[in-house]
């Protein structure tokens, strides 16, 4: 790349460069990339971005730029540079403790208001969701994002958010306290649902079971892009040397910890609901659907506990 003039150099050019810089590198979504780092040191908004292109931008803040862009290049996600990510309309803090919330996790969110709807038709009541009565669950919930777009969505309801990592959950906590969420969600460590094993005084039983849990097969790694191989959390992206081996033990799980017409909400690999599906051939269970992506992919498999 060309050594720009620190004193000189303007939005616009600052940008093409940028661009350029990724996509020599090879960069998916260069131009999306470079926008967000430039909108992150600069501070400001995409309106901005585009309405003062001649605006001269000062040396320190083309440094930052460049160094951002370089460690882009070398790998690093684009949403661990700027430390957020959008989800369901809000903006979640990120760090490599965390998985990215990706745009596809949202089907999971709109299959389970779904379900809970037609669930709350199919009782006689009003279908309009407020979460009154209702105890939720999500496991492995990483960032929030999910628990947190439920507490949204279903303002009365009892949520738990769940995860391994206490790393993890110091983020989430973190992202619903910002978020205005803090007093709604209860975050617990745990792996899958130990955490409410039945004692004898007291069993808590879910309306909502919902998870988006690791399904990358280990066997897989290498074939995975250098920003998620090297950067993600390894308990996040491997469901196993398969990838599908937790649903084996979080399905069975799920059947003890639902109420009676609870419901089970699952997001799946690209290739796991062969190896899921068959979980779910058992009297616990009715009412399968699967629900595809935007790119026709199986998404998410939900289910009702008879």
């Amino acid at each position: 790349m060309p050594q720009q003039k620190t004193n000189s150099l303007n939005v616009r050019t600052a940008l093409k460069q940028g661009i350029h810089l990724l996509r020599e590198a090879q960069v998916p979504s260069d131009t999306l990339a470079a926008e967000l780092l430039l909108l992150h040191v600069t501070r400001r908004d995409r309106t901005w971005l585009y309405a003062h292109p001649e605006e001269i931008l000062d040396p320190q803040t083309i440094e930052s730029y460049f160094s951002l862009l370089r460690r882009r290049a070398a790998g690093e996600p684009t949403q661990h540079l700027t430390g957020k990510q959008e989800f369901w309309g809000l903006e979640f803090e990120v760090t490599p403790d965390v998985l990215i919330p990706r745009p596809e996790t949202e089907h999971l969110i709109e299959v389970a208001l779904d379900r809970l709807a037609v669930r709350e038709l199919r009782s006689g009541r009003d279908p309009k969701l407020t979460g009154d009565g209702l105890t939720i669950v999500d496991i492995g919930t990483g960032s929030g994002c999910i628990a947190v777009a439920l507490a949204k969505e279903l303002p009365a309801a009892k949520i738990y958010a769940t995860d391994i990592s206490p790393a993890a959950l110091t983020i989430a906590q973190r992202n619903a306290t910002r978020l205005g969420f803090s007093n709604r969600i209860t975050f617990l460590e745990s792996n899958l649902l130990v955490a409410f094993a039945p004692s004898p005084n007291q069993s808590l039983a879910f309306d909502l079971i919902i998870s988006n849990p690791p399904y990358i097969g280990r066997k897989e790694s290498t074939t995975l892009p250098v920003e998620v191989r090297d950067h993600e959390p390894a308990h996040a992206l491997y469901g196993g040397e398969e990838g599908y081996e937790l649903y084996g033990l979080l399905v069975p799980e799920a059947a003890r910890h639902l109420k009676p017409s609870g419901l089970l909400v699952l997001e799946l690999g690209h290739d796991s609901l062969p190896a899921v599906r068959p979980l779910f051939d058992s009297p616990e269970w009715t009412n399968l659907l699967v629900t595809n992506d935007l790119a026709a992919i199986p998404r998410v498999l939900s289910a009702e506990r008879t």
